[in-house]
């Protein structure tokens, strides 16, 4: 069930007090504002799905904060309280969106009846947005494109333990889809109508990784003018994608895994914790456990985040999907660079089958819009295909002694160019710069014939 967090704004300390005293006591998340201007901060910095405000404030109507809140979301549900009499302001207040209102004198069994009310159509509109939101990604799901069978058996188990509150952690080399799988499992999961937020580790400043992770209250350090959230915390009850977390640091880790071991953060200056229920999904292209051996990575948060583990295949050995995700791409990038391009040559094919993929889908993806880009014709040819080579450097020399013949020199060339290669014709022919056809003549000349 979802905690909802209220804001409570009045400038009468006791009020606030009691109010607060009140709905805590029926388990919300309260926070309260002495002015409408407090309120409206609050606001901006932090989430609320409720507001209870009184009308008659000084420097700022309760009128005024519920116009000001429907500019900042129109999600925030509000609360009016009216003084006895003057029934005009909350005639006004529901013409401005107010979703109900309490004429004072009013006891506490009132206002909790009055906030469950509210609470019920909001957690509705949650529901909604979730079903609407599931139905519109619907086509994000064939984003993982595939037909390997060690693939569809890992989507299969990640749609089985998506509904679970259980951390999970993906691995697998770069380029293989693993927020893609992260981002499945979210969208299968209960929590697909909450926040989807993914934080790349490496790509935090050290010293402002714990600020966005955890947040920071204002005045917590130089330069901090306002409070600031955190990302585990604005996740709510959604899914934070912590990715190559392998590169945070010792200090933040240690801050991560009491986290996840209380459920509760807190912000860098703060004095109270927060509670947080969002999903962990760590993602790695490094091995953790090698990396707990060499003493970079902790144990225990090794073990915290690693309940569900899957680990993805590279695309070397997903050959069924080569062409699958080939022409997926050829179609994609077709339509979006307005090229004419409907299909692949077999030689193409043949070409993409034979390349080891070190940068697995993403690498194909970068080859493929590139040669649609520069290429031209319905067909995507070889010619078309601009690869990025192996440094010729990092290659083993060929050593040719003296008196070696051309012919000897030739064929020693080819046999490494199709060792380069795995024995793919298509691409050797294309390296050497002659036809498939003289290729299939030399073989043939220098009984190189398998």
């Amino acid at each position: 069930m979802y905690t909802e967090s209220i804001l409570i704004v009045d400038d009468e300390a006791e009020i606030r007090s009691a109010m607060s005293h009140a709905l805590r006591r029926c388990g919300y998340s309260v926070e309260s504002a002495a002015s409408g201007l407090e309120a409206l901060e609050k606001i901006k910095n932090e989430y609320f799905g409720l507001v209870i405000t009184d009308v008659k404030m000084p420097e700022m109507s309760g009128i005024e904060v519920l116009s000001n809140i429907k500019k900042i979301s129109d999600d925030i549900q509000v609360i009016i309280i009216t003084g006895y009499g003057t029934i005009d302001n909350a005639v006004e207040a529901m013409r401005e969106g107010a979703s109900d209102y309490i004429t004072k004198p009013f006891s506490f069994e009132i206002l909790e009846t009055a906030v469950k009310r509210v609470c019920s159509v909001l957690n509705n509109r949650r529901q909604c947005k979730e079903l609407s939101y599931r139905t519109n990604r619907f086509s994000d799901y064939k984003k993982i494109i595939t037909q390997d069978a060690t693939l569809m058996k890992i989507l299969d188990r990640a749609k089985n333990v998506a509904p679970t509150k259980s951390s999970i952690l993906i691995l697998g080399e770069s380029g293989t889809g693993k927020e893609l799988l992260a981002n499945y499992i979210h969208q299968n999961s209960g929590r697909a109508g909450e926040p989807y937020i993914a934080v790349n580790c490496a790509a935090l400043p050290e010293n402002l990784a714990e600020s966005e992770l955890f947040g920071h209250e204002k005045g917590a350090f130089t330069g901090a003018a306002n409070r600031k959230l955190g990302k585990l915390e604005i996740a709510r009850q959604g899914t934070i994608v912590l990715d190559e977390i392998g590169t945070m640091s010792m200090p933040l880790q240690a801050k991560l895994l009491r986290a996840l071991q209380e459920r509760e953060i807190d912000r860098v200056g703060g004095n109270r914790p927060i509670p947080i229920d969002a999903r962990i999904i760590a993602i790695s292209n490094i091995d953790l456990k090698k990396a707990v051996k060499d003493g970079t990575f902790r144990e225990d948060l090794f073990y915290r985040i690693n309940v569900i583990p899957f680990t993805l295949p590279p695309l070397r050995e997903r050959k069924s999907d080569i062409v699958l995700l080939a022409k997926h791409f050829v179609q994609k990038y077709a339509s979006l660079r307005h090229r004419n391009v409907k299909d692949i040559a077999d030689d193409t094919i043949s070409i993409l089958m034979g390349l080891e993929w070190k940068g697995n889908v993403r690498e194909m993806e970068n080859v493929i819009e590139r040669s649609i880009i520069l290429g031209s014709g319905e067909i995507l040819l070889p010619e078309h295909l601009i690869i990025e080579e192996p440094d010729p450097l990092k290659r083993e020399a060929i050593s040719i002694n003296a008196g070696t013949s051309v012919k000897d020199m030739e064929r020693q060339l080819i046999c490494r160019t199709l060792k380069e290669v795995n024995d793919n014709r298509t691409h050797a022919a294309r390296l050497l710069g002659i036809s498939i056809r003289t290729l299939r003549n030399k073989l043939s000349e220098y009984r190189l014939e398998q």
